[in-house]
């Protein structure tokens, strides 16, 4: 089971070069896509999606050319967008029923059992009857997360999947995915660092359009041990330390503003060595860009 994307670009009206000749090789298991807002994630979803067409480049998965047969990609998949909107008259049970019923789950009583096991794993089965106008934000992102799950799809797709999560959801939801993970293709786009760190086995950076790292979450980090340090200061110090070092981030801890720097070797004054983490990692990129 393998998704394969060959030069994919994407240009808008207004001149937006959205992808940049993106090549990435996914297979069964969890794979992050990590990135800024803007950098690209969404507009690559949408178009493996078959939401919108590139300006060039091939999709293929399992032998489906995505962008000659998108109806055949289409029965194998399940997508979580942004943002997504839902019947606001209607309770979970109902519309999730009639999806269920569009993806060829006609079989009456199978359809009844699928929705509502669903409903089970995404938190919602006790207000399966209420209408969905009266769900909260974080209670309709579960409720789209179940529909991206109906008829045991092949391909998943979720986009920022966790916004409007509490932790107690989030985690849910993390279990829920690496249980996917074991049987389909599942890419998590994000910008939430931690969602690729704690899910993924492999990732890849997007920006600008353009991928600009891939790999597993634990290789890319380990790339930078013994090259980081970290040190105190105060924040109007920042400016002299940006000048000095190779500042990648900064935090305020117990009211100081902490930096991480990028070395070779232990900068002078009170540095202290720190153990590197996928964040440190997507920072460094990110101050490369």
């Amino acid at each position: 089971m393998k998704l394969e994307i060959n030069n994919l670009s994407k240009t808008y009206s207004n001149g937006v070069q959205a992808l940049k000749n993106v090549s990435l090789t996914i297979e069964k298991g969890m794979f992050g896509l990590l990135g800024q807002n803007g950098a690209g994630k969404s507009t690559l979803m949408r178009t493996i999606a078959t939401l919108q067409d590139p300006d060039t480049g091939e999709i293929d998965f399992n032998g489906i050319n995505v962008l000659k047969n998108p109806e055949a990609l289409r029965k194998t998949l399940g997508y979580l967008p942004q943002e997504f909107g839902v019947y606001p008259n209607v309770t979970a049970e109902e519309l999730l029923t009639h999806i269920a019923d569009m993806k060829g789950i006609v079989h009456k009583g199978e359809r009844k059992d699928t929705v509502a096991a669903l409903l089970q794993k995404v938190n919602l089965y006790d207000v399966r009857t209420k209408k969905l106008d009266g769900y909260s934000g974080g209670m309709k992102q579960r409720f789209g997360i179940a529909q991206a799950l109906l008829g045991n799809p092949q391909l998943i797709i979720v986009d920022e999947p966790t916004a409007g999560l509490d932790p107690m959801e989030r985690n849910r939801f993390y279990n829920l995915l690496s249980e996917l993970g074991e049987n389909a293709v599942v890419i998590l786009s994000t910008h939430i660092v931690e969602d690729v760190s704690t899910l993924c086995t492999d990732m890849a950076i997007i920006g600008n359009g353009k991928v600009v790292l891939t790999g597993k979450p634990d290789e890319v980090q380990e790339v930078m041990r013994d090259k980081l340090y970290e040190v105190p200061i105060h924040k109007e110090q920042l400016t002299e330390y940006q000048e000095k070092y190779n500042v990648i981030s900064q935090r305020f801890f117990s009211g100081k503003l902490m930096i991480t720097v990028l070395a070779d070797e232990l900068p002078a004054g009170e540095f202290d060595a720190k153990s590197p983490s996928l964040e440190d990692a997507y920072f460094k990129i990110l101050s490369e860009s």
